[in-house]
């Protein structure tokens, strides 16, 4: 699993989401992070990713 990042596009904003890539993408507030995750599979957050940057 890779370490957690924040998108380039937040500019250190604290109002975001981290992520970690691997063959589970793991989701999380960056403002509540004691509160989980949200796992998903790496080809969804790809298919996601992919979605958004072609609107």
């Amino acid at each position: 699993m890779s370490d957690w990042h924040k998108s380039s596009y937040s500019t250190g904003a604290q109002n975001c989401v981290e992520v970690a890539e691997g063959p589970t993408t793991l989701i999380r507030d960056t403002q509540n992070r004691d509160l989980g995750t949200v796992g998903v599979h790496a080809s969804e957050w790809t298919a996601l990713l992919d979605a958004i940057r072609t609107k």
